[in-house]
């Protein structure tokens, strides 16, 4: 029995998701118990990438528009140059990643990931981390940017890049393993 049993995680992915950072904790999450759907604005399946050059494609369990975050105990958005992207213009990934910080749910963002989160108006006073490119975006929108393998946040877990992944599996794993996370919407 592992460590994340009974727990439903959502992994919000589209096409142009960094391979790594969706198959790793995917992986993780998995061998410790966890039931993980893909869910995504797509259908059948989305398209990975390493770093420019196309990666494994991975099927899509659940379709954004009906996937409901009171059906998952934690929320995981991998990144890469394309995915986020994708995801920050789609009101129905903004809804579903907000609902997760308004239940208290733990949340992880590695990469690009996070400008999903600014998006979805939930980085204001929290810390984290990201890929270097999006700092500035992240502090105007708030964020106490800080350069760390791993930053942990009231249930927030962020990552760097791929070099990152077993820190911020290890923290995810940690997080959900919590469960709710008190002033997780409403930041002090």
């Amino acid at each position: 029995m592992g460590k994340l049993t009974g727990k439903r995680v959502a992994i919000l992915a589209s096409h142009g998701f960094e391979e790594s950072e969706l198959q790793e904790p995917l992986r993780v999450l998995r061998e410790n118990g966890a039931d993980v759907d893909v869910v995504s604005p797509e259908t059948g399946t989305i398209q990975g990438m390493r770093h420019l050059d196309k990666g494994q494609s991975v099927p899509v369990d659940q379709s954004v528009v009906d996937a409901d975050a009171s059906d998952y105990d934690a929320l995981v958005i991998p990144g890469g140059l394309f995915n986020p992207d994708a995801l920050r213009a789609d009101e129905q990934a903004i809804r579903f990643t907000r609902a997760f910080f308004e239940a208290g749910k733990p949340v992880g963002a590695i990469c690009h990931g996070p400008w999903v989160l600014v998006n979805a108006d939930v980085v204001d006073k929290r810390d984290l981390t990201s890929v270097p490119n999006i700092q500035r975006d992240l502090e105007n929108a708030g964020a106490r940017w800080m350069d760390r393998e791993v930053v942990v946040d009231r249930g927030l877990v962020t990552s760097r890049t791929p070099d990152d992944l077993p820190a911020f599996c290890a923290k995810l794993v940690e997080e959900i393993a919590e469960g709710r996370h008190a002033g997780q919407a409403h930041p002090a």
